[in-house]
């Protein structure tokens, strides 16, 4: 019995740190073929050049899907939507996948679910019925009534993928990836890689050995003409903390150009500020470390509130990114006023770590993914199950 064929499709770093796992368990399943599609942001080295990091994981890319306009306003993220759906069908054409997976939110994953939809190709979907802000939410309900096989990180998610009209037999809580990758990066090895550090991008390097922050805000797309006011009121957080950070580059979101233009801004204005190093990315297992060993994190990443209830991280969520998600006890929210995150993260850092939450799972989704895909019979037409 030939094996299934199992298209993947990484558009981003967020992307491909919440499938890596289950990439694995693919490829390793006797019964799968993984076929990696890379594309998007994933492919550029102003993002942090993913493609070569999956590389040197071992994962090589079956095709690529050039999609992305520059510009990082709503116009550009339409329109790059519109060449993921121009390109992915000749891919998919061309791989002849038995099942596409495609991850959370974003906008080329609508794009690879309209594609496989209309080819009739199953579609799987991760981290599908959570809910936040921004236009991510509405992309996320919307895939999830193009997929055939849910895959949600928790019950709650579950159970709203059932009110949303699917059929309960198709959605499977198996915990999200990246709880996976953590569960297994802090069980091998709980000492920061100070080594590993080569302290690319800009800024003096930071001593690990003594409390740091870990930075990470991209744009809000419903609040795109609000990004750089948002941006700058964090980094004067940080500048009146005084407290050495990490901060990691905008994605590719609409906004990230006036996000990316307050960090260059603030660069130049504040010359003498020697506590703030700036990275386009970290591989997973870096970031994982430096999330592990922070004081706080700090921003509106997902990672705040997923990963960061598994390792018990202080969290200060800025804004509304994440409204409704889903959280444990480590995260506190904010506005964006660099007062009001200042005193959030001073609370945090005197309040030090919390105690595990598996609120986003317990470090198996990969595994449970895998074996699914292999054992599941889909029929491609969709029916309300009620």
């Amino acid at each position: 019995m030939p094996r299934k064929r199992i298209a993947v499709v990484v558009g981003s770093r967020a992307n491909y740190g919440s499938i890596k796992t289950a990439m694995r368990a693919i490829q390793d399943h006797p019964d799968l073929e993984l076929l990696l599609v890379a594309g998007a942001s994933a492919l550029l080295d102003r993002y942090g050049a993913v493609e070569e990091i999956m590389k040197r994981d071992g994962f090589e890319a079956a095709a690529r899907v050039y999609m992305l306009l520059e510009g990082e306003t709503p116009l550009t993220m339409a329109k790059s939507t519109g060449l993921g759906l121009m390109e992915l069908p000749t891919v998919f054409d061309s791989l002849k996948p038995d099942t596409v997976v495609t991850i959370g939110d974003r906008f080329e994953t609508i794009a690879t679910a309209i594609a496989a939809a209309y080819m009739n190709i199953p579609l799987a979907h991760t981290m599908g019925g959570e809910v936040t802000g921004t236009i991510d939410e509405s992309v996320r309900h919307a895939v999830t009534k193009l997929a055939h096989i849910h895959f949600p990180a928790n019950q709650l998610a579950a159970d709203n993928i059932v009110r949303m009209g699917e059929r309960p037999d198709s959605v499977h809580v198996v915990g999200c990836p990246r709880i996976d990758l953590v569960s297994e990066i802090i069980d091998n090895n709980r000492r920061l890689p100070v080594d590993e550090m080569t302290w690319e991008g800009v800024g003096d390097q930071i001593d690990l050995a003594e409390p740091y922050l870990l930075v990470s805000q991209h744009p809000v797309t419903t609040e795109f003409s609000q990004a750089r006011h948002q941006i700058d009121e964090t980094l004067g957080a940080i500048q009146n903390l005084k407290i050495p950070a990490i901060m990691l580059w905008p994605n590719a979101d609409a906004g990230s150009d006036d996000m990316a233009q307050g960090i260059r801004v603030f660069r130049e204005n504040n010359r003498d500020v020697n506590y703030i190093h700036f990275v386009k990315n970290l591989p997973p297992e870096l970031y994982t470390h430096l999330m592990n060993h922070t004081a706080c994190i700090v921003g509106n990443t997902s990672s705040s509130i997923r990963e960061g209830a598994f390792l018990g991280t202080p969290a200060v969520n800025v804004g509304s990114r994440q409204s409704g998600r889903e959280r444990g006890r480590n995260v506190i929210d904010v506005d964006y006023n660099r007062e009001d995150i200042a005193d959030a993260v001073s609370s945090q850092v005197r309040h030090g770590r919390y105690d595990r939450d598996e609120v986003y799972g317990n470090g198996s989704a990969g595994t449970k993914i895998a074996e699914i895909l292999a054992t599941a019979d889909v029929n491609v037409q969709k029916r309300l199950a009620y």
